[in-house]
């Protein structure tokens, strides 16, 4: 009684916990400005500062301890690794790491615990075994959620940039500076396309805050990932370093863009059809097979054994 009574606080403190790290997960406060500011505080301190010091400065309180704890035990590593998957995920406010790690940890344990609970009364063998799949499903499945995310922001940035793309050469073409380009561009697109007026918002007020823009395009590209951000953050660096005309050549980028986007899909529908190849063959067919054959095959020995009784 006792042992359920545990096992049903924890699966509570566990369903609570990750309902509210998934609350402050999602929950954005970007402010590029402090963002710039707090980058140049920290160019002018010491070069030395380690990843361990910079996450202590960063956030505060019980989520502060948590990232220095992780950094003493020789996490510095994976720290780094988790927090670019979540701005890669679009995810980058400061506490998010520590609420994230918060989250893995109490899951990984509800895990252990669910299966401790359930192979509680059964063999030993039974309960190593349960150990494990807990092991493996508490350690994967946060990593799977999290690259799923990141594919699927990723995804909905390619989906948007061909139209965002137009309409920036449309608005450059009315004689606007490509701040203020980028500027209304985010603002008129900020419900139909979130992910990506957030990363042009990002980048003007990065510039705003006395950024090079050369360099806040470049850690866009990082954020993001994709191969044709870093194209076109390519080439508005090159047309405004050259003066060439960039209205006409984002129209003209935003066609390849589109004619790059229906190859890609004609690609899959190509792959579609050997993918469904093998689901049909091991999945498809054998029932397809029992459904018309077996009746048959049936009904001739039926036949068979009563000819060989009658006889």
């Amino acid at each position: 009684m006792l042992i359920a009574a545990a096992f049903f606080f924890l699966a509570f403190a566990t369903v609570a916990a990750l309902l509210w790290a998934g609350f402050h997960l999602f929950h954005q406060e970007e402010n590029p400005l402090e963002d710039r500011l707090d980058e140049l505080q920290a160019a002018g301190s010491t070069a030395t500062t380690t990843f361990r010091s910079r996450r202590r400065r960063a956030t505060g309180g019980v989520l502060d301890g948590i990232l220095y704890l992780i950094s003493i035990a020789g996490g510095e590593e994976w720290l780094r690794d988790t927090e670019k998957e979540l701005q890669s995920a679009g995810v980058r406010r400061r506490e998010v790491i520590a609420i994230y790690c918060v989250g893995n940890a109490l899951f990984f344990v509800g895990m252990l615990m669910a299966f401790l609970y359930i192979t509680w009364s059964q063999p030993i063998a039974n309960k190593i075994a349960g150990l494990a799949a807990g092991f493996i499903l508490g350690w994967l499945l946060p990593k799977q959620i999290l690259y799923r995310l990141v594919a699927r922001y990723k995804r909905r940035l390619e989906e948007a940039l061909p139209d965002t793309v137009d309409l920036l050469g449309i608005v450059l073409g009315t004689g606007l500076a490509l701040d203020q380009a980028m500027l209304r561009v985010s603002e008129e697109l900020q419900h139909i396309y979130p992910e990506l007026a957030s990363e042009f918002y990002t980048v003007v007020m990065q510039v705003k805050a006395g950024q090079e823009r050369t360099k806040a395009f470049q850690q866009l590209v990082r954020r993001s990932g994709i191969e044709d951000i870093k194209s076109l953050a390519a080439m508005i660096v090159q047309s405004e370093r050259f003066g060439t005309s960039l209205a006409q050549a984002l129209k003209v980028y935003a066609e390849a863009l589109r004619t790059r986007r229906r190859l890609r899909a004609e690609a899959a529908i190509g792959r579609a059809g050997i993918k469904m190849l093998f689901p049909i063959v091991l999945f498809i067919l054998p029932p397809l097979f029992i459904v018309t054959l077996v009746p048959g095959l049936l009904s001739a020995f039926r036949d068979l054994r009563g000819g060989i009784g009658a006889r």
